[in-house]
């Protein structure tokens, strides 16, 4: 399978070959994590060093433009997107090398950085690359019995079996159910990345599986089993005709502006754990906690200031999301179902429990396959330290009702006060189910059925009902686009909440960065969760 490239790729010198007046070839760097939006506030936009797909594709759109352009070159570097972000990033190279001639270079041949790479036409490693394709796996690492040890109960009222969001904290090993809807999540994901290697590589998704368990330690083994097109340091591609991405900036046609004229789309993102309120972020790194969190207050501002703008005619919600408070995405939930403009949902990495519970009434929902789905249960609990106050001498002393200091951790529930919880949760999961019968189409059985906590991969969910289609933003926008009667080429604009008070938003912002006042329970009184445990990185 050996080819003779050629390509004239990157010279230390500045001039061109003679005869040659603009570069033949660009060299696109990919690194990072590569999150599907730039941050929505202007703090966090100018905070952030990380390229967005976003970005990406806008970049891309300019070099698909250039007549003058023959290939260009995706060096990746160290590429640590998620398998959902890597599958967009797949779609953006598939659309340029539809136009230009497009060589992948991966001196890590990875799971994740093949999806992304597969949208290439020519695959090449270094001899030395280090080759890890054995498959996905996830790891969780249960603390109930650490807790215990030290003192510490956890109370862990769910429903239903498969709804995982609290066991790693009130078990000490990983139940039969969990393990089972895990084992399936990673199969779709598997199935899918062999549909994506054999569409990019012209073999069927049964070979491309079998690279998954074929040992395969180096470029060559790689090369011989097919997954890549060539063996090639970058020294043995570089020519001289050939300039990075930011040195053909100025030779790039600016953007040419879409059509306006009939009407616009909104963007409205769904990112983090969702919580009542303002959205912020938790910059203590805790388990499940930390990082950003949805606001219902500035999702739902969001929604409404794209419902009320003249100009937008159809409103894409970007969820990527475990989902979290019960009542937070209630609320966002309501906005969405009521909306007179069509929502089309798009699911990133998560958009799982209330992830799933705002996008139930949607006029379509697209997710990756490689999105993680479902998980449609309810969950409530607390830590117990009674054991922990007593060996630390802290005597905590009650006054008044038993009721109104039921969720306090100085004792467990009693059996009237569980059955209380047990039965505002399971309120909450004949709500949830509803809204996905109703949204859906389906039976409440058949929600049922599908529900009880269980999470699924995008491909799964589809084959299911619980989306419509695989993609992603740009899937989103498309679909948008057509339920509003638009053009395809209509723009698209990314909501954020108006200014609020005397201070620019982006003053206020920074204050509240500096301050950093944050409670460890981000829920505030709120007990009752549509939340999926989102500590699952697939590696």
């Amino acid at each position: 399978m050996g080819m003779n490239l050629k390509l004239p790729f990157l010279n230390s010198e500045d001039s061109l070959p003679g005869g040659v007046t603009r570069p033949t070839w660009v060299v696109l760097d990919l690194s990072g994590p590569y999150p599907e939006r730039q941050p929505g506030s202007p703090l966090a936009a100018l905070l952030s060093r990380t390229e967005s797909v976003e970005a990406l594709a806008a970049r891309v759109q300019k070099l698909r433009a250039a007549s003058w352009l023959h290939g260009v070159l995706v060096r990746f570097g160290e590429f640590t997107a998620s398998p959902a972000s890597a599958h967009a990033v797949r779609g953006i190279l598939a659309s340029l090398a539809a136009e230009k001639r497009v060589v992948a270079y991966l001196p890590q041949l990875t799971m994740t950085s093949l999806i992304a790479a597969s949208g290439a036409g020519e695959l090449v490693a270094p001899e030395s690359a280090e080759v890890n394709l054995g498959g996905f796996g996830v790891e969780s690492t249960f603390l109930g019995e650490f807790l215990k040890k030290r003192g510490i109960e956890f109370e862990n009222l769910r429903v239903r079996e498969y709804k995982a969001a609290l066991t790693r904290f009130s078990q000490d090993h990983m139940d039969d159910h969990n393990r089972e809807q895990l084992q399936a999540y990673l199969d779709g994901l598997e199935a899918a990345w062999a549909n994506d290697l054999a569409a990019a590589r012209g073999v069927s998704p049964g070979v491309a599986a079998g690279w998954i368990s074929a040992d395969l330690t180096s470029a060559q083994a790689a090369l011989e089993a097919g997954v890549i097109t060539k063996v090639a340091y970058e020294d043995e591609l570089i020519g001289p005709a050939s300039r990075p991405f930011e040195a053909v900036l100025d030779l790039l046609t600016p953007h040419r502006p879409a059509n306006a004229k009939a009407g616009r789309v909104a963007v409205v993102p769904l990112i983090g754990t969702i919580i009542t309120g303002k959205s912020r972020t938790n910059p203590v790194p805790l388990p499940l906690l930390g990082g950003p969190m949805a606001g219902s207050d500035t999702v739902v501002e969001a929604l409404r200031r794209a419902k009320e703008d003249k100009a937008t005619k159809a409103v894409v919600l970007y969820v990527n999301s475990g989902g979290g408070s019960a009542l937070a995405s209630d609320l966002i939930w309501r906005e969405v179902a009521t909306s007179e403009k069509p929502v089309v949902v798009v699911m990133g990495e998560y958009a799982a429990s209330g992830g799933y519970y705002v996008a139930t009434h949607a006029r379509a929902i697209v997710a990756s396959p490689y999105t993680l789905t479902g998980s449609i249960g309810v969950v409530s609990g607390k830590p117990v330290m009674t054991e922990f106050n007593r060996r630390h001498g802290l005597n905590p002393e009650r006054v008044g009702r038993d009721r109104a200091l039921m969720y306090s951790p100085s004792r467990p529930y009693t059996d009237e006060e569980r059955d209380h919880v047990e039965k505002g949760i399971l309120e909450v999961y004949d709500r949830f189910t509803a809204r996905v019968a109703e949204g859906r189409n389906l039976s409440r059985e058949r929600v049922n059925e599908l529900g009880r906590g269980r999470i699924w991969s995008g491909h799964d969910a589809l084959e299911r009902g619980l989306i419509d289609e695989l993609g992603d933003l740009s899937t989103g926008l498309a679909r948008a686009r057509e339920l509003a009667g638009l053009p395809h080429d209509a723009p698209a604009w990314n909501v954020t909440p108006k200014n609020h008070g005397p201070l620019p938003q982006f003053a206020q912002e920074a204050a509240q960065a500096a301050s950093v006042s944050v409670g460890v329970w981000p829920f505030g009184n709120e007990r009752v969760l549509t939340w999926f445990d989102q500590d699952v990185r697939v590696r």
